[in-house]
């Protein structure tokens, strides 16, 4: 089974069986001697670091749009998404908003420390005048800001 690992593999130590890759950018997010020293191991056994292709970045955007969770995914977590649905890899995180994007994908994931994340469809309402909105911002009627809820 193919792996793409999120950064937060590398602050735990559950085993990495079979073939891993990550990014660049999760590599630039490890800032501990521990997350830099279990990265060196992991890749003086194999492990596998690359950039996504942009066809798949476009794809993970109109999800994470879909999904309501376009506001709180970084550069990091699409580069992921996109990396483990080119190599239609198993996804390995506990961030919620990056599984809840790759269930809509099609992307398998697994959980480190959490819980498995269910699908997610959020909802966005004023924290003013409690209207409910399409997207995050300001609210047009009275200008509080508009906060993300479950549906």
């Amino acid at each position: 089974m193919r792996l793409v690992l999120d950064a937060s593999v590398f602050f735990s130590e559950i085993p990495v069986d079979g073939p891993a890759w990550t990014t660049p950018s999760v590599v630039g997010e490890l800032g501990d001697i521990h997350a830099k020293c279990r990265f060196e191991a992991l890749a003086a056994t194999g492990l596998s670091v690359r950039e996504p292709r942009e066809e798949d970045l476009s794809r993970v955007c109109a999800a994470a749009l879909a999904t309501g969770d376009a506001g709180v995914l970084s550069a990091t977590d699409r580069d992921i998404l996109a990396l483990a649905l080119e190599l239609s890899a198993v996804l390995v995180t506990d961030d919620f908003a990056v599984q809840n994007v790759a269930h809509h994908l099609g992307i398998e994931t697994r959980s480190i420390r959490q819980r498995p994340a269910r699908a997610i469809r959020w909802r966005y309402r004023c924290s003013g005048c409690g209207r409910y909105s399409r997207e995050p911002g300001d609210c047009p009627v009275c200008g509080a800001p508009i906060k993300r809820k479950l549906k």
